[in-house]
């Protein structure tokens, strides 16, 4: 007892070559869903599917590791962009943040890929469909200007601009809407001068003095955020999205 002691043995080990499950279902090109980004109302532009996109890479970052969490392909398809994923489950969770973030649509439909074990395989496709505006653009509907305030599960909230009135609207009621203005295109200005239902400005464009109707909710101190439409300058009403930037100063 107390003694260091050392004892040797020799074994043999074969290896083998192996790949795991999901390695192989990707070099095959498995997959179980496919995601496609449609729009309504207009085309989208290259740089808001760039964003549509890069929503899928914050929703892996944020959910648990799944081997199945893969992209199996993606690219641009006539009218829209398809992403092939290894995982339904992913597919849907994509889906539920994009209507969360952009409002719009999901379709979902099912087609049978073949039998396994007795029981139907199923390949998921999920239509996403944005809404041709976003929030803070300024809209023509029912014969006035609104600006959407925030998005609903069946539609969004509406806010009026000539007024202080909100309503709830669904995608049903918003198909006769269209866009005069996006936010991009809205001009953030200081006024010159100002009384309790006007002010001036210089026009951004022409470097001019410009009147404008303030809006209702028109604070003294604050700029305020103005857009053309129809040759004639219209100023906003102030919105939660105005104090997040989005126009041109």
């Amino acid at each position: 007892e107390g003694l260091a002691f050392t004892e040797e043995h020799t074994m043999r080990a074969r290896m083998a070559n192996g790949v795991c499950l999901t390695c192989t279902r990707r070099a095959g090109n498995y997959f179980e869903a496919t995601v496609q980004l449609r729009s309504t109302g207009r085309k989208l532009s290259e740089d808001e599917y760039t964003a549509l996109r890069a929503t899928l890479d914050k929703v892996l970052e944020d959910m648990a590791d799944d081997p199945m969490f893969f992209i199996t392909s993606e690219g641009p398809v006539t009218g829209g962009y398809d992403i092939v994923l290894g995982s339904k489950g992913l597919a849907r969770t994509w889906g539920r943040h994009l209507v969360k973030e952009y409002g719009g649509q999901v379709a979902e439909s099912n087609t049978i890929a073949g039998r396994k074990d007795g029981v139907d395989v199923t390949r998921l496709t999920l239509l996403y469909r944005k809404p041709g505006y976003d929030i803070g653009d300024v809209l023509r509907w029912r014969d006035n200007f609104w600006r959407p305030a925030s998005w609903t599960k069946e539609g969004a909230i509406m806010s009026r601009i000539d007024r202080q009135e909100r309503t709830g609207a669904s995608w049903r009621d918003l198909e006769s809407a269209n866009v005069a203005t996006q936010m991009k295109d809205q001009a953030v200005v200081d006024l010159i001068t100002q009384d309790a239902s006007v002010g001036e400005f210089l026009d951004p464009s022409t470097w001019q003095m410009t009147s404008v109707r303030l809006p209702w909710d028109h604070e003294k101190k604050r700029q305020a955020r103005v857009t053309r439409i129809e040759g004639e300058w219209l100023a906003l009403h102030h919105l939660g999205c105005d104090d997040e930037g989005g126009a041109q100063s």
